[in-house]
């Protein structure tokens, strides 16, 4: 029902920018623990949503490298470049070449590039491709059918979308949407998502590899006996060290590793304190090397 609302939204925002030279919005993912299928509460579950950006006709995106952090491979600027069009005006006519055109032709025929409102710079900015987004939703919500049963209420964040639905019956969803840019045909992202820096530049683009996460669940899930315990045993792990200085995240990683080196058989109800004993040795591992390798890049 989440994405089916967010999918709602986002053919709606494609149909009003449809002449227009914004980032055009891709059906949303759904990425983190709700839909990986366990979450550290149950009673708070947060639904997060990435939705892919892809440039407009006559412009193209270019991921940059950020040397300037500890783990520079990590962090990107997303640089947007025009690109001709010629040849396609001619065959299309209609778009003038953003590139070959004088510019009074450009602003009198056409709408403008999204460079002068999106971006900072020629680098693609977070903060304000969040708060159009957010515009979007505020404006939109009253044209879909939802919104004559149930309230949205917008709640504050810089770096994603986050608002609330309380629908009919009072029950209150959460949903927080963030925003990526698709690394070739991979399920690699640049994404607008929150990093562990104290300052991150507005047009930072952290690495995710959320999408992939959750088809790695996705896949375990429909290999692993029907009675596997194993999104319990990440379940109760993060509840466990809530106030410590180990983050969800850390748990999550520990327990892909084991997932693929303990055999899913293994993982029934009935072996559940003996995963959970190994969760707990592989973290104390870890702890005596210092160092707990990421999943899908190594250390």
């Amino acid at each position: 029902a989440v994405k089916n609302l967010l999918d709602s939204f986002i053919l709606l925002f494609r149909e009003i920018l449809s002449k227009s030279f914004y980032p055009v919005l891709q059906p949303a993912i759904g990425v983190g623990s709700a839909f990986e299928g366990w979450s550290p509460r149950e009673e708070d579950i947060i639904y997060r949503l990435l939705v892919p950006l892809q440039p407009p006709h006559g412009h193209a995106f270019h991921r940059v490298l950020d040397t300037t952090q500890a783990m520079p491979a990590r962090n990107f600027g997303i640089r947007v470049e025009l690109v001709c069009t010629c040849t396609n005006e001619q065959l299309a006519g209609e778009m003038l070449c953003f590139l070959h055109h004088p510019e009074e032709e450009l602003r009198r025929n056409q709408d403008p590039s999204f460079i002068g409102t999106l971006c900072t710079g020629s680098y693609l900015d977070v903060l304000k491709t969040t708060r159009w987004f957010q515009q979007l939703v505020k404006a939109s919500w009253v044209v879909l059918p939802q919104s004559a049963t149930d309230r949205l209420t917008m709640l504050p964040s810089s770096r994603s979308c986050k608002f609330q639905v309380t629908e009919r019956n009072k029950k209150i969803v959460f949903i927080e949407v963030m925003f990526g840019v698709q690394q070739g045909d991979s399920d690699i992202f640049l994404s607008s998502e929150t990093t562990e820096a104290i300052f991150t530049p507005s047009t930072m683009w952290s690495e995710s590899y959320s999408v992939a996460e959750v088809k790695f669940f996705r896949a375990t899930a429909r290999n692993a006996p029907e009675d596997s315990c194993h999104l319990r045993c990440l379940q109760l792990c993060n509840r466990i060290v809530v106030g410590t200085g180990f983050s969800t995240y850390i748990m999550k990683t520990v327990v892909m590793h084991l997932l693929t080196t303990v055999p899913l058989s293994r993982w029934r109800r009935k072996h559940f304190l003996l995963r959970l004993l190994d969760i707990m040795q592989y973290l104390c591992c870890c702890l005596e090397e210092k160092r707990l390798n990421h999943f899908f890049f190594g250390n």
